[in-house]
């Protein structure tokens, strides 16, 4: 068994896309109390609206989650009272044309494409997204989400009842 790697090593895209994959597995299995361990402190959870808009945190988003958000999201979800999640969608994701865009001592920028299929009420929905993950080396060497971005293909649209994490 291998140690972690400290801190400061760079993060590969092999380990970047092995995390990724953790993270959809998790979710995929609803187990939004794990997920919550996997962001830094600081880490922010944005899905845009305008996909062009540059910067989304000088945009209107559809959600802006720093660590307090999260956690209240995960709550909501979880305890049956929000009525987009009740009952909670099946989704199976699939990642893919991971790009390691830029990586330093602890960190790395990553983007990817992703294709969620949900399953509820008897229906089957698509949605497609560009996210860009930026990761960051917590103090034991593992990996953590310093940023997420989630830009939905159809940002734009009528975006009705998205109960879970994307």
């Amino acid at each position: 068994m291998s140690a972690l790697p400290t801190a400061t090593e760079p993060v590969t895209l092999d380990e970047a896309i092995r995390f990724i994959w953790t993270e959809t597995e998790i979710l995929d299995r609803l187990a939004y109390r794990e997920w919550l361990p996997l962001w830094t402190k600081t880490g922010l959870y944005v899905v845009p609206i305008d996909r062009d808009g540059g910067d989304p945190v000088e945009a209107l988003n559809i959600v802006y989650d720093g660590a307090e958000m999260r956690e209240a999201r995960v709550k909501r979800l979880l305890s049956g009272f929000s009525m987009s999640s009740a009952p909670p969608a099946r989704t199976a994701r699939t990642t893919s044309r991971f790009v390691l865009e830029s990586a330093g001592a602890g960190t790395a920028r990553v983007r990817c494409a992703q294709i969620l299929i949900e399953y509820k009420y008897g229906r089957t929905r698509t949605l497609g997204a560009d996210l860009s993950y930026d990761l960051r080396r917590a103090d034991d060497g593992t990996l953590r989400i310093e940023r997420k971005v989630v830009q939905l293909l159809n940002s734009d649209d009528h975006l009705f009842g998205i109960g879970y994490l994307l």
